[in-house]
């Protein structure tokens, strides 16, 4: 009894880390989103900052939600197409990025050094 108890534990604890794994996103660095963004055109991009923010400047073609309306917006996304979130530094796509791979998002990516550093590489935005 003491074995088939142990058994199972095992059997639901790999599970539960099986499920933990599938609800997760990636870091990457903005040079590595943009390699993702030329190799996957079909790839959303996702400005989570502020309307202000995104007005000011943005990555060509990103769609705006900021992170206090994902809840109630998430949904407008695709789940079938890789999802790239970005801020201005990493800080606020974090919770976004966790949020969405946990309804099921299987391909979100968390741009870590945000439009910051996508403008410190020299890569283009929109004005």
């Amino acid at each position: 009894m003491k074995n088939c108890i142990i058994s199972f534990s095992v059997i639901l604890l790999v599970f539960a880390a099986t499920a933990a794994l599938a609800a997760a996103y990636r870091n990457i660095t903005s040079g590595q989103a943009r390699q993702l963004a030329a190799k996957r055109p079909d790839v959303v991009l996702l400005d989570v900052r502020t309307p202000e923010e995104y007005r000011q400047a943005r990555i060509a073609g990103a769609k705006l939600i900021p992170v206090g309306s994902i809840e109630r917006r998430y949904t407008e996304l695709p789940k079938n197409v890789p999802i790239l979130v970005y801020c201005a530094v990493g800080s606020r796509s974090v919770p976004v990025s966790g949020f969405l791979a946990s309804r099921g998002y299987g391909e979100v990516y968390n741009m870590s050094d945000g439009i910051v550093g996508w403008f410190r590489n020299g890569f283009p935005v929109e004005r």
